[in-house]
């Protein structure tokens, strides 16, 4: 009964979304990384992400299948080193699981390089109940340490990469590394770790120019945040799992503490990379 309710809740979170989108099907995917014009000049992140491809081994939905990163022929990690930045104003998003699919990918921490998985529980292959209905993933160089107590929610990271939830009408490719612009976060309790979720569109979506803020989300994207707060405390009901929890009285904080929340990460990331933090099981460049 329970998980009925919130589907129900998430299914009209959904059609609100999709209405004020302006959409009820997948667009086609486009290219996460674009040439600029003869009048711009790429930045340094920008121009490294233009050399950076993707290589895929095994057969999807299988244990093999994997997707690796790739620069000058050579491969490297997602999660350590592509960018956190693309510019000034924005951040890299790697996607791992396309809006509208089922299957639970991740970038996979404890393994050598990072390569794009499909999540494994009690040696079955992780897939949701229901399709997400945004592009999920992640901002590279970021770590919720779990060393760390939040020292107003008293709960600690949940030892990943900070999450982004990408709001944009277009399917991203899983793999695709994508500017994107965060509006806001989410500061949700899982199991009793803190699991930040970012509210981000990506810079080339049409809405992007006029979402700069969480306050933009409610007032011209109407039901979006409230999708996203009601699926992810469902989406682990049908495993016998307890609903999620929500800190700062379930709001959507603004994108300044969103901001803040990169920051602090960044930071746990670099620490966990120069050694002032046990890395566990976690991979890392020697």
């Amino acid at each position: 009964m329970m998980f009925q309710r919130g589907i129900l809740v998430v299914m009209a979170s959904t059609l609100l979304l999709q209405s004020s989108l302006g959409f009820l099907r997948p667009s086609t995917a486009l290219p996460a990384v674009r040439a600029g014009t003869a009048s711009l000049r790429l930045s340094n992140s920008r121009r490294f992400l233009a050399m950076v491809g993707t290589e895929t081994k095994g057969a999807a939905d299988t244990e093999e299948f994997r997707i690796f990163f790739k620069k000058d022929g050579n491969t490297i990690s997602p999660w350590h080193d592509i960018p956190l930045k693309a510019d000034a104003q924005t951040f890299n998003f790697i996607t791992e699981i396309p809006k509208f699919t089922k299957a639970k990918m991740e970038v996979a921490t404890k393994e050598e390089l990072n390569p794009i998985s499909q999540d494994m529980k009690k040696g079955k292959l992780r897939f949701y109940h229901g399709p997400i209905f945004w592009n999920y993933g992640l901002l590279p160089q970021t770590w919720e340490d779990p060393n760390h107590t939040h020292p107003e929610l008293k709960v600690q990271g949940d030892n990943d990469p900070v999450d982004v939830v990408e709001i944009g009408s277009t399917v991203l490719s899983m793999g695709a590394v994508t500017p994107v612009k965060p509006l806001g976060v989410l500061a949700m309790i899982d199991d009793g770790e803190l699991d930040w979720k970012i509210i981000a569109i990506a810079a080339s979506d049409p809405m992007a120019g006029e979402l700069n803020d969480i306050a933009d989300v409610e007032a011209k994207l109407p039901g979006v945040v409230s999708g996203i707060r009601e699926w992810f405390r469902w989406y682990k009901t049908p495993d016998g799992k307890p609903v999620n929890e929500f800190g700062f009285g379930e709001k959507a904080l603004a994108k300044a503490e969103a901001l803040k929340v990169i920051d602090e990460t960044h930071g746990a990331w670099k620490s966990l990379m120069s050694g002032q933090t046990d890395a566990g099981k976690l991979w890392k460049k020697a």
